[in-house]
């Protein structure tokens, strides 16, 4: 088919036959093979469906040798990982429910031509594979993005075309709604948002009809899903012990007292059944989760109060300190309800800037943003010591909210550097880690134009009821139906990112949301404008750095041979020195 005026073609088999589906997906010179996977049997003992989305990029793709000493590719890269949680997150809802087959998505970039991002293919092909496969799967879906070149919009924009454009959304959806959207903006409103995605959800429509052209082009045989029948005997032995015990329980305010009551009330009803129900502990307590679950929505639904005691459009009380912490250069501890940011910046000069060698380029970034989750913030132990996909993806949306806002490099010339430590959670930690992170930028003297907050957003709907829910918390984004996440200044939206546990969700809901959540970063913006109205003076802990401009024919002179003046000015101030090839003599130190 031709799509935003070139050719995207979908094969399957010739390469990769002995896979339960794969597909070769090409879009002008770039090409990405995905190949999926599963168990004939499913597993268990686990109560999750076990899904492992893996995209790579291989440097042969882009004519490139990888880096460092072994010469070839080692751990994923950041954007590697982004792009298998953008692949996972519009699929993973499309499985049935108990089907607990391991399954495998494994996506390669075989070529690229530096102009059409292969991430997107990445979706697609993902979709079609499944969809060829015998693995159970309600798509097709696909995936989109988008563009803006003053105010027209450009669909699936290649590298150049980005440059300009103040808009980038990467959006997935069935025929029917959008289902997954990430993405940001340069402060534009929301209802040019919605437009753009209106004009994606349009274009992923086509390729639906494109996929299933594929699929009534193979032939198809989907495995049998062999679930077990409901216990209903145990059920109802189940709901006579607990009685109107789970009701009460939902009415708990505070998270601990909440999760200690359900656990007691697990174990007792375990214990009463332990002889008439042996060893079905496993399922108890999956019963009396669904109960929790349902008592917990129906609350929301029919009488519009949520655990904590808010209505459908209170947001917790928040506290802003700026400059929480002596020495560093900025600092901040935001607090919102039992949600909780510690968030740091660190100025650098230019040898600070992060190397990044991927497959189309090697580029260097003089912004950045770290997000840790460890254990202690839930009160819990776990591992430590390696970054999970859950706190890049968390750390990259904090990263691109605060951009829009951030000064320009010549005006500005220091590598900024942020790290969030979540010290308590209960939902909405990167919307806390976006709010700590102006806070803490314009205590360092970071001069943004103004401050970014975040808002998380949740859905509770039964198909004919609906309740959408301001700053969430854990629990109603684990028993809730989407995890909507807008960040933006006055001006308008800088960030978005939409997750959703059904199928879709109509662009009436989504500008609901939208509108809703517009109030609340108003009413945040608020509260931080009180904390740190404008950027202070730069931190006195920071380094100073000096430019200047010489005549470029002199750089020479200035360097001496072999770079013995430089060599001693470093060695007499102990400050970093570059020279540009157009004269600009950049001197950094405290």
């Amino acid at each position: 088919m031709t799509l935003a005026g070139r050719t995207l073609a979908i094969e399957t088999g010739e390469v990769a036959r002995q896979s339960d589906g794969s597909v070769m997906v090409y879009y002008g010179d770039t090409t990405v093979l995905v190949a999926v996977n599963a168990a004939k049997t499913p597993r268990e003992d686990i109560d999750f469906f076990p899904l492992q989305v893996e995209y790579r990029e291989k440097h042969y793709a882009g004519g490139k040798i990888p880096g460092g000493f072994f010469k070839r590719e080692a751990r994923p890269s950041e954007h590697e990982v982004l792009t298998s949680r953008l692949t996972d997150r519009p699929i993973r809802p499309l499985f049935p429910k108990g089907f607990k087959n391991e399954t495998q998505v494994i996506i390669t970039v075989l070529s690229s031509d530096g102009e059409n991002l292969p991430d997107v293919l990445a979706g697609v092909g993902a979709s079609a594979a499944l969809s060829i496969s015998s693995i159970p799967f309600n798509g097709p879906i696909a995936t989109v993005r988008v563009g803006r070149d003053g105010d027209e919009f450009i669909l699936n924009p290649t590298r150049s075309q980005m440059l300009d454009s103040d808009l980038e959304l990467i959006v997935s959806g069935n025929s029917e709604a959008v289902v997954m959207v990430e993405g940001e903006a340069d402060e534009l409103p929301e209802n040019i948002i919605l437009d753009a995605l209106n004009f994606a959800h349009t274009h992923i429509k086509s390729l639906i009809d494109f996929q299933n052209e594929l699929v009534a082009a193979c032939d198809v045989t989907k495995r049998e899903l062999n679930l077990p029948e409901e216990n209903t005997e145990l059920k109802t032995a189940v709901l006579d012990v607990v009685g109107e015990q789970i009701s009460q329980i939902v009415k708990i305010e505070d998270k601990h007292e909440r999760n200690d009551a359900k656990s007691a009330l697990e174990a007792d009803t375990k214990e009463s059944l332990a002889e008439s129900f042996p060893e079905m502990e496993k399922d108890i307590s999956s019963i009396i989760g669904d109960e929790f679950k349902a008592g917990f929505r129906e609350r929301i639904l029919a009488e519009g109060v949520r655990s904590d005691g808010r209505s459908t459009t209170d947001i917790r009380p928040i506290t802003a300190k700026p400059k929480f912490l002596p020495r560093n250069h900025g600092s901040a501890l935001f607090t919102r309800g039992e949600t909780q940011a510690l968030v740091v910046t660190t100025l650098g000069s230019k040898r600070d800037e992060m190397i990044v060698d991927s497959m189309d380029e090697d580029y260097k970034k003089n912004y950045y943003l770290h997000y840790n989750f460890p254990p202690y913030c839930v009160g819990e132990t776990g591992r430590i010591g390696f970054t999970s996909r859950r706190e890049i993806g968390h750390g990259n949306l904090a990263q691109r909210a605060l951009k829009p806002v951030m000064p320009d490099y010549d005006d500005f010339p220091y590598t900024i550097r942020i790290v969030s430590e979540i010290m308590e959670s209960n939902g909405s930690s990167s919307m806390a880690s976006v709010c700590g992170g102006s806070l803490s930028m314009m205590s360092a003297g970071v001069p943004l134009r103004e401050h970014v907050s975040g808002i998380a957003m949740g859905l509770i709907t039964d198909g004919k009821r609906h309740a959408i829910l301001s700053d969430i918390l854990g629990m109603e984004d684990h028993l809730g139906d989407m995890d909507f996440k807008v960040t933006g200044s006055s001006q308008g939206i800088t960030a978005i990112q939409l997750d959703l546990k059904i199928e879709g969700i109509s662009f009436e809901l989504l500008t609901e949301a939208l509108d809703q959540a517009k109030e609340g970063r108003m009413h945040i913006i608020g509260i931080m404008d009180e904390a740190q109205p404008e950027a202070s003076e730069l931190s006195e802990f920071a380094p100073r750095i000096l430019s200047l401009q010489i005549n470029p024919e002199k750089i020479g002179a200035l360097i001496g041979p072999g770079g013995k003046n430089i060599k001693k000015i470093i060695e007499d101030t102990e400050c970093e020195v570059n020279v540009d090839d157009d004269g600009t003599v950049t001197v950094a130190g405290v």
